[in-house]
């Protein structure tokens, strides 16, 4: 039985550009990869031809099918730039801030007689309580809005981490995203590794090293209050001093980076009053394992492991925003 699709969604991050046919229950019937980031784009032709490139023969063959991107395609440095919304956010809200380059304000509707050069940009979303500096998400609003649609359980209450280049650490109440914290671990990581004296010891070919990896975790557990300035210098020391063979000081470095973030997000979810509500893990599988394995050190692994669940997020937005009927 041949499944028509409903949709096409994108993930726009900086760097790449991801793509899939989605059909009526979610399932990507369809997946095309690009490396025509956001970042690497500039000026609203570049952004028109990479929209083509990577979904022109869906929309010849589909035509009429809504397209909603997520991700930095709707930052300052995308192709246009969308106001974010304020937390609490649901998906009501984001699908109202929902913006189309080619319009006079972005601003969009159901009814919309609009180019089909374009499509719909999910807008970010911003925490901004006055007595902490501000924070920022786009693109992994879109995941938990999926995540929520595919087990909704986690609507009532609970925390969504979203592992990554700047990792998330969402609290859901009432089917909204209410506050998050974002940690920057991921490019912390690459920026140790390729531009600091840390990666000097590390070799490009090493390769993976469980033990490693979990006993950096368990410095950050044991010994956090020491600091991080001061720990992450270990990945050098060892080395130099020959407690940790070379080949294994990579690993280490993640763990440790990775504990940190554990060690507050887990204590942040705890004074936020989630600690006995689910925890679920949403990103790539094999990111996904590794902070599954740290969560076991903590003694708290996660409820819910969930693989990307952005078209499914990009579906329910796009019920949400009157682009499909909700029964379809």
């Amino acid at each position: 039985m041949v499944t028509t699709p409903v949709l096409i969604g994108l993930d726009w991050g900086s760097t790449s550009l991801r793509a899939w046919l989605v059909a009526p229950d979610g399932t990507v019937l369809e997946e095309r990869k690009s490396d025509q980031g956001a970042s690497t784009l500039s000026g609203h032709g570049a952004f028109v031809a990479a929209f083509d490139d990577v979904s022109g023969a869906w929309r010849a063959a589909h035509a009429g099918l809504p397209v909603l991107a997520c991700g930095m395609v709707g930052s300052t440095h995308g192709w246009l730039d969308v106001p974010y919304v304020r937390c609490p956010a649901g998906p009501a809200a984001l699908a109202a801030g929902l913006r189309r380059p080619g319009t006079a304000d972005g601003a969009v509707s159901a009814s919309s007689s609009i180019s089909a050069s374009a499509p719909y940009i999910v807008p970010g979303v911003l925490f901004d309580d006055t007595s902490l500096p501000p924070d920022v998400m786009r693109g992994e609003e879109t995941q938990v809005v999926g995540a929520l649609h595919l087990h909704g359980t986690l609507g009532a209450s609970s925390c969504v981490v979203l592992p990554g280049t700047h990792s998330k650490w969402a609290q859901v109440c009432g089917e909204r995203i209410v506050r998050f914290a974002t940690h920057m671990t991921g490019e912390l990581y690459a920026v140790l590794r390729q531009h600091s004296v840390l990666g000097r010891l590390m070799p490009d070919d090493a390769p993976v090293d469980p033990d490693a990896f979990v006993q950096g975790v368990d410095a950050a557990r044991d010994h956090g209050e020491l600091g991080l300035p001061h720990q992450i210098f270990a990945a050098r020391s060892l080395g130099v001093t020959g407690r940790l063979p070379h080949e294994m000081l990579a690993d280490y470095l993640s763990g440790l980076l990775i504990g940190h973030e554990l060690r507050a997000g887990l204590q942040w979810r705890a004074m936020a009053g989630l600690g006995s509500q689910p925890l679920a893990l949403v990103g790539a599988p094999n990111l996904c394992a590794r902070y599954q394995v740290a969560l076991h050190r903590f003694e708290r692994p996660a409820d819910l492991v969930l693989d990307n669940t952005a078209p499914a997020g990009l579906l329910a937005l796009a019920r949400a925003a009157g682009l499909l009927p909700i029964d379809t």
